[in-house]
């Protein structure tokens, strides 16, 4: 029998309880290393610099107050369509109910959009901080401005990061102001009037264009792994999947110059051969 003094014991009995701190509620204790990069960066963010020539377009004469137009009449398209849900007089489709996420910041934050665009050929990308000065409204509304506008179609939003200096190993980011392009919803055209949808594309154009996504999709087929990298996709992203591309198409080549034997074809040449090791005849 093992004797244990008064302090051993009281050691012993204490060293299994777990002594919970004051604070232990009020905040969740941190685990793990800080992050490699010194600043967070939000999910599906792009670096800034390696996408916008792909991203932004050129607004035509007179576009961006057609699509400023479309969203005012949608504008009131949902609120009507809110009014119907209301009294339950019917279910409402699902580009109906879109529509009714629309507010009157929404299409204020739009017409900023769009003015951005035709003053800067179609780069838009402001902060913000930027938007609630020249709105008037508050960050909170100019968030869930664009968010609804992004639902609906009117947005296409796409998060950015840059390189900055910092110390220690490694390149360090941070978040920067989103890119935006303004676009016409598709969902919602069949809601709007005649006279506001774009007119119908001609026969004779259809025909060239399906020719010429065929010729596309050909001349794509025809490329290689590493020609269609660089084809189709820019920037750092672009020379990494090049690079992956080309080790594959080396690959591909070596398995065509030394060819393996085919499981089939050792069966069959096992198959012709007897018991006695003599080839059998055909």
């Amino acid at each position: 029998m093992t004797v244990f003094t008064l302090g051993e014991a009281s050691l012993r009995a204490l060293s299994g309880v777990r002594i919970a701190r004051p604070d232990a509620g009020l905040r969740p204790v941190r685990r793990g290393a800080l992050h490699r990069t010194g600043a967070p960066v939000r999910r599906d963010s792009i670096e800034a610099g390696t996408f916008e020539a792909m991203f932004f377009a050129v607004p035509a004469k007179g576009e961006c107050d057609h699509l400023l137009r479309v969203a005012r009449q949608a504008l009131d398209a949902g609120r009507r369509f809110a009014r119907i849900e209301r009294s339950g007089e019917r279910a409402l489709t699902a580009a109906e109910a879109l529509l009714t996420r629309l507010t009157a910041s929404a299409v204020r934050v739009y017409e900023e959009v769009c003015t951005l665009a035709r003053l800067n050929r179609g780069r838009v990308c402001p902060s913000y901080d930027r938007l609630a000065e020249v709105t008037g409204l508050g960050r909170a509304t100019i968030a869930r401005a664009l968010a609804a506008l992004e639902a609906v179609g009117f947005l296409v939003r796409q998060r950015r990061f840059t390189r900055v200096a910092g110390a220690g190993a490694g390149p360090r980011y941070a978040q920067t102001s989103n890119a935006y392009r303004p676009m016409l919803p598709r969902a919602i055209l069949g809601l709007l009037p005649r006279w506001m949808r774009p007119a119908p594309v001609p026969c004779d154009a259809a025909q060239r264009i399906d020719a010429q996504a065929a010729e596309l999709a050909a001349m794509k087929a025809s490329l290689t792994r590493r020609e269609l990298a660089q084809v189709t996709v820019g920037g750092a992203l672009g020379r990494v999947l090049a690079k992956l591309g080309a080790a594959l198409d080396a690959k591909e080549r070596e398995s065509h110059s030394d060819p393996q034997p085919l499981l089939m074809s050792i069966e069959q040449g096992q198959a012709d051969v007897g018991l006695d090791g003599r080839q059998r005849p055909a």
